[in-house]
C-alpha cells in the first residue's frame, strides 16, 4: 500500500514519485532495478518474491512465459535471464510499474521482456510457465477471477508457480485451485511463505474464441 490511500494495484498510482533502486541478488544473477513509490515493495526485494525465485526450477527455454503482477520487474527479468530465448510477458494493471519494468529490462539488455497492461496481451498467446507473487490483498473474488483468467492460458503441459504467505491463505488457495480442477501441490515452504505448483491436470482449456 502507498500513501494517500493509494494501492500498488491501482492503474495510475497517485503517490508522489520517489525514485530508488533495489538490488536483486540471487545465486545465478545480480540485477539493479529502478523503483518508485506507488509500486509493490519499492524499497527491497519482497521476501515472498525471493522465496519464489530461489525455489522454482528453471523456466522453459523457449516459448511464451508470464510474470503475473510484474511490479518493477524482478520476476520477469529473472525469467528472461534464465531463459534468454523465451518471450517473457510482464503483466500488471499498474502503469507506473510497467514503465519501470520496461526500463529495467532495457537497462539489463533483456529485450525479450514485453511489459504489457493486463488488457493488452494478445488473446492467442499461451504460456508454458507462469510465475507470480499474486496480489492477495485485492480480495478473494478478484483474486480468483484473475487466476482463472491467466491459468486458463497455460499450455497443456504448462506449469504455474504462485508464492503466497501462509497467514494470507496459501492453504485455502490451494484447496480452491483443486476444487476448480487444477492440480495444485506445494512445491516449497520457507519462512512464512508457500510456493504452489499449479498444472492443468484434468482441467480443460476454454476455446480460443472465448472471452477471458
Amino acid at each position: 500500500m502507498t500513501s494517500k490511500g493509494a494501492h500498488y494495484f491501482d492503474e495510475r498510482p497517485g503517490a508522489a514519485a520517489r525514485p530508488g533502486t533495489v538490488d536483486v541478488v540471487l545465486p545465478d544473477l545480480h540485477l539493479r532495478l529502478a523503483t518508485d513509490s506507488g509500486v509493490f515493495s519499492p524499497g527491497r526485494l519482497d521476501p515472498g518474491t525471493r522465496v519464489l525465485l530461489e525455489s522454482v526450477p528453471a523456466p522453459p527455454r523457449e516459448g511464451d512465459l508470464l510474470d503475473l503482477g510484474c511490479g518493477y520487474g524482478p520476476v520477469a527479468l529473472t525469467m528472461a535471464s534464465r531463459a534468454p530465448e523465451a518471450t517473457v510477458w510482464a503483466v500488471d494493471v499498474n502503469r507506473r510499474a510497467l514503465e519501470l519494468c520496461e526500463r529495467n529490462a532495457h537497462s539489463a539488455g533483456l529485450y525479450k521482456v514485453r511489459a504489457a497492461h493486463v488488457d493488452e496481451v494478445p488473446r492467442h498467446v499461451r504460456f508454458s510457465a507462469i510465475w507470480s507473487n499474486p496480489a492477495i490483498r485485492i480480495g478473494k473474488p478478484a483474486l480468483h477471477a484473475m487466476l482463472t483468467r491467466w491459468l486458463d492460458r497455460l499450455t497443456p503441459d504448462g506449469t504455474a508457480y504462485l508464492v503466497v504467505q501462509k497467514h494470507l491463505g496459501s492453504d485455502s488457495l490451494q484447496r480452491w485451485l483443486g476444487e476448480q480442477g487444477w492440480e495444485a501441490t506445494r512445491a516449497a515452504s520457507r519462512s512464512a511463505y508457500r510456493v504452489l505448483r499449479v498444472a492443468r491436470g484434468g482441467r480443460t482449456s476454454p476455446g480460443d474464441d472465448e472471452e477471458r
